[in-house]
């Protein structure tokens, strides 16, 4: 490897990947305040119902009404607007429809068993609904995952030429992660290049994690020792013809599990059609 490089331009056009941007893979939904927002909202309406009904009939189970704002509340929002709902709903119950009415003391027995039920449907409740939210967000982020990775590696393989083909990798490893990537390809005897996504350029020290990481072979985390400062993961994939190393940016914390097969993945399809490129070039040139 040789310490002379060859930078390619930060924003490189083509062959872009649609699949979807990194960002989008995380998890979003509706803001948290509109979550509480919406638990107040139904726990006023559920105690309007029940005022309604209590000043009609007597209604066995009263605190059943305050039930529909929980389970409601846990299937968009999630866990804290769930607790939220339960919480309101136990103390509405208890101030308005147990005997000392208008206080939040409780005389009856049964009543605080009433209350210490509802609060305990809550809770299960915004449980499952935590559990199938985290669940279904993982699964819709494996699944743009997969389309992204399906995306990048078709690019990579019909890219017609080296630049084409780095600026594939490029795209797909952003759109992955949203974080900025460093890319470094070294031909056998030829200066290494250099390409970039994101407004995060590594130093010199950060390139040479990279080198380092070309030279061992493994993979070379960020913040470790021999570089401390280093803001980039490096990965990389190496035949006797070249060898290319990916490295990205992460918050401290926050690398996903699933980078490194990932980007593994991404680095030796990028090395296989580059050599493959070569190849056909010097059969070209022969020719």
């Amino acid at each position: 490897m040789t310490a002379a490089s060859k930078p390619l331009p930060d924003a490189m056009p083509e062959t872009p990947i649609n699949a979807g941007p990194g960002r989008s893979i995380r998890a979003s939904g509706l803001p948290a305040a509109t979550g509480y927002a919406a638990a107040i909202i139904m726990v006023g309406l559920a105690t309007l119902v029940a005022a309604a009904l209590d000043g009609v009939t007597t209604v066995p189970n009263l605190s059943l009404v305050f039930v529909l704002p929980v389970i409601l509340t846990a299937v968009p929002f999630g866990l804290g607007p769930t607790l939220a709902a339960a919480v309101l709903g136990a103390l509405a119950f208890n101030f308005f429809f147990t005997d000392p009415r208008w206080t939040l003391q409780v005389d009856d027995p049964a009543n605080i068993w009433a209350i210490g039920l509802l609060f305990a449907v809550g809770c299960i409740a915004s449980t499952i609904a935590f559990t199938s939210q985290r669940r279904a967000a993982e699964a819709e982020r494996h699944r743009q995952q997969a389309a992204t990775l399906q995306a990048g590696s078709r690019a990579i393989v019909a890219a017609t030429a080296p630049k084409t083909a780095i600026s594939a990798a490029l795209d797909a490893c952003e759109s992955l992660f949203g974080a900025p990537v460093v890319l470094m390809v070294v031909p056998n005897g030829e200066p290494e290049t250099i390409a970039l996504r994101g407004q995060l350029k590594p130093d010199d020290a950060e390139l040479e994690a990279a080198r380092s990481a070309l030279a061992l072979a493994r993979f070379t985390p960020a913040s470790v020792y021999p570089f401390d400062g280093s803001r980039f993961d490096f990965w990389p994939a190496a035949t006797e013809e070249a060898a290319v190393a990916i490295g990205l940016a992460f918050e401290p914390g926050e690398r996903p599990e699933e980078a490194g097969p990932l980007v593994e993945t991404l680095a030796s399809l990028l090395l296989l059609r580059l050599t493959a490129l070569r190849a056909a070039q010097g059969m070209s040139s022969q020719g």
